[in-house]
């Protein structure tokens, strides 16, 4: 029995619903574009002279710096973990995510912390060594700081996938080189790195995407990205116009990322050449090698992980009385609220789209599924300028029902939870549906078509096959999608209503005010939680089958 080949109930359902949702995912940023053709102001004519070439080296400097250190050490780490045995080898394997547990803005307070006049690192040199040093040889708040700061926090992109990619290599290719003379350098950089061209690049393409959206760390360190312009254009000048220019100009900055990224890709293919294959399997190392891998394995997690981790630990127990309060359980609150319902909606959105283009494939739900993932791609803070602009022109369209309907306030959808997570939908999407059409992938259509047969409805189909199948892909994207709506920064900022604080805006707060140390309970409460979910998710991978 052909599945859905022809227009029917299930593909009209679940068409209608994906085809309402992409169109209300593009509306906002469709009235970006619009606002961008209409006349600039003066502030305007003043940005492009005076300060946007500054913004672009500096975006462009921090997003090129931070993709190629992140690829020597992210592939560096995936590689040794993978090819070769030596001690803690499987503690370090998981070990080594958790620096993606700490968002950078976090990592670069508590970096400040530690180096600074009063940090722990100077006051060591000055009280036990006697030792009094330049104060620019310990200044991290520049682009060299911020460089170094990206890097070890968001390395794990690329080590988590070229590992993926490294645990089902064939070990064909690696033996066929040593058996050929090749040592393991010249293994490394001759077969490894071209055959894992595609991993290191989807990997890496994250890292940039994340300097490019981040705007607590570059804010707080003082470097002028577009994200630290749009915030002062909106804030400062109170300029909407000029800060959806800029938006705009970032937004083709992130197109010519992802066009790049397909060009690095490549056409090449690589695929095994019969179907037995079989894991790497990791060669032990002796002597000086097996010591100096793990001190390098582990000097990167004590500079990504531990270190920041002791720094905020120890700050929270000389502030924890004064931060833990009705107003911190508030936070979590609030915190726990947005995020919660933000995840139910994208794990209800991403299951009817990838519904769709599973029962519905061609070009139309092929089409479907790249609008859906869009918004990942995007900067959180254009997609803020862009739904802010969308909800305020709704709202100037809904004046007379307002007074119609004897609301006293002009402002009403713009100014509640409902923007903000509309906005956290858009942005974080591609993360719940990555992990739901994996699950669909995975079960097949099989047991759909078994129960179809058996005359059961689609929708009973979807509920009682479909669903309990794909349970643990929904329940990860979920995860997945808590975690990053917690960290999120820019979003919060910019589209929270008023007296709306959360756990990442309350950590920005303290610091912005140099309350540093109080900035520690909010970040453990994050970083807590996004370690649980690394954790389990190292868990995933390892009982994934080879």
């Amino acid at each position: 029995m052909p599945f859905f080949k022809s227009p029917s109930a299930a593909a009209l359902g679940w068409g209608s619903g994906a085809a309402g949702f992409v169109i209300l995912l593009l509306l906002p940023l469709s009235f970006l574009l619009y606002r961008m053709i209409q006349p600039a102001g003066e502030n305007w004519a003043h940005i492009q002279e005076y300060l946007l070439l500054g913004y672009t080296i500096d975006t462009l400097t921090l997003a090129v710096i931070v993709g190629i250190l992140s690829i020597a050490l992210g592939t560096t780490l995936a590689w040794l973990v993978s090819a070769y045995s030596f001690p803690f080898r499987n503690t370090l394997k998981w070990a080594l995510l958790m620096p993606l547990a700490i968002p950078p803005y976090i990592g670069g307070y508590a970096y400040h912390g530690m180096v600074n006049y009063t940090g722990f690192v100077q006051r060591t040199l000055r009280n036990t060594f006697d030792i009094e040093v330049s104060q620019r040889y310990f200044d991290i708040m520049n682009i060299p700081g911020a460089v170094f700061i990206f890097t070890i926090f968001l390395y794990p992109y690329v080590y988590a996938i070229t590992r993926a990619f490294f645990a089902r290599q064939a070990t064909t290719l690696i033996e066929n080189a040593r058996v050929l003379g090749s040592g393991p350098v010249r293994t490394f950089f001759r077969i490894v790195l071209p055959v894992s061209r595609a991993a290191i690049v989807g990997g890496v393409t994250l890292v940039m995407l994340e300097v490019l959206n981040d705007y607590g760390l570059v804010s707080y360190f003082g470097v002028q990205t577009f994200s630290t312009a749009i915030f002062q254009t909106w804030y400062a000048l109170d300029d909407l116009d000029s800060a959806i220019r800029l938006a705009g100009i970032l937004m083709g900055l992130v197109l010519v990322f992802l066009v790049l990224e397909k060009v690095f890709r490549g056409r090449r293919q690589y695929s095994y050449s019969s179907a037995k294959v079989s894991p790497l399997k990791p060669r032990e190392l002796e002597g000086w090698k097996k010591w100096s891998t793990l001190g390098f394995c582990g000097t990167v997690l004590l500079l990504g992980f531990i270190l920041p981790m002791v720094q905020l630990l120890y700050w929270g127990m000389l502030t924890y009385e004064a931060v833990f309060s009705a107003q911190f359980v508030s936070l979590v609150r609030n915190s726990t609220l947005a995020s919660g319902i933000s995840s139910l909606l994208v794990v209800v959105f991403a299951v009817i789209v990838a519904n769709f283009t599973r029962i519905v494939p061609g070009w139309l739900s092929t089409i479907t599924a790249r609008f859906t993932v869009l918004g990942y791609s995007i900067p959180g803070a254009v997609i803020a300028v862009g739904v802010l602009s969308f909800f305020i022109y709704i709202e100037q369209r809904l004046q007379f029902f307002y007074a119609f309907s004897g609301i006293s306030s002009g402002l009403v959808l713009s100014t509640s939870l409902v923007m903000l997570i509309f906005a956290y939908v858009i942005r974080f999407m591609a993360v719940g549906y990555n992990s739901i059409e994996s699950g669909f992938e995975k079960v097949g259509r099989r047991y759909s078509e078994a129960s179809r047969t058996l005359g059961m409805g689609w929708l009973q189909t979807f509920f009682k096959v479909d669903l309990p199948m794909i349970r643990a892909a929904v329940f990860s994207g979920f995860i997945l999608v808590f975690v990053d709506i917690l960290k999120e920064l820019p979003l919060t900022l910019i589209l929270r209503p008023f007296n709306f604080e959360t756990l990442a805006t309350t950590a920005y707060r303290y610091a912005s005010d140099e309350r540093i140390q109080e900035t520690a309970v909010p970040s453990l409460a994050i970083i807590l939680v996004s370690g649980a979910a690394m954790y389990i998710f190292h868990i995933f991978i390892e009982k994934e089958p080879n």
